[in-house]
């Protein structure tokens, strides 16, 4: 790759991002995403919001962990770093809080693992298996090392109390299964509430 593919790489995931923010997916600074170049993750930083998402808003980290710029990554950038680590076919990583989503991942009922009650096949067809994260507090060790137990041949979590991380080849199918699993998501609840 060259700098007019790490360009095409930051437009992308800053496009994904307003668009996530513009429908309503995200808000404040509580998301973050990240995609894999050359060996290096490129992942949104500390306190920064998809709805006015730069280049110079993206911190660069290694696969050990070291910060390579200026810019304070996410603090949840463990969590992309354990997909990037075991998927060799995960390139980009996105984690919201998306409030149908987030409202399955807080229901005690999703301790027996069903999760969120497909009303449609398209969670399944889309999405894939959906695991179960117990709950840490967001950013913690704890957090870290739950994540990275659950993980699984699946590229699709929902953290418990917390909200849905996803990884896979590039932003654009990401994106669209980070979309498929909020309308799954709110499909459900309505199914249970009217």
């Amino acid at each position: 790759m060259n700098k007019m593919d790490l360009d095409k790489l930051y437009n992308e995931t800053i496009w994904v991002a307003q668009k996530l923010f513009d429908r309503g997916k995200v808000s404040g600074s509580s998301a973050n995403m990240s995609f894999k170049y050359e060996d290096k993750i490129y992942i949104t930083a500390s306190n920064t919001c998809f709805g006015n998402l730069t280049k110079e808003d993206f911190s660069i980290v290694d696969l050990n962990s070291n910060v390579l710029n200026e810019k304070k990554p996410s603090k949840e950038y463990p969590m992309h770093l354990s997909l990037y680590n075991k998927h060799s076919s995960v390139n980009c990583v996105i984690h919201t809080h998306s409030t149908f989503s987030t409202y399955w991942a807080c229901k005690k009922t999703i301790k027996d693992k069903t999760l969120i009650p497909s009303p449609t096949p398209y969670l399944e067809m889309k999405v894939g298996n959906l695991v179960f994260v117990p709950y840490a507090d967001p950013g913690s060790v704890k957090l870290f090392t739950n994540f990275d137990d659950a993980i699984t041949d699946s590229t699709s979590y929902l953290l418990e109390n917390h909200g849905p991380i996803v990884g896979d080849k590039s932003i654009f199918d990401a994106f669209y299964k980070l979309e498929e699993l909020e309308e799954a998501a709110k499909n459900a609840w309505l199914v249970e509430h009217f």
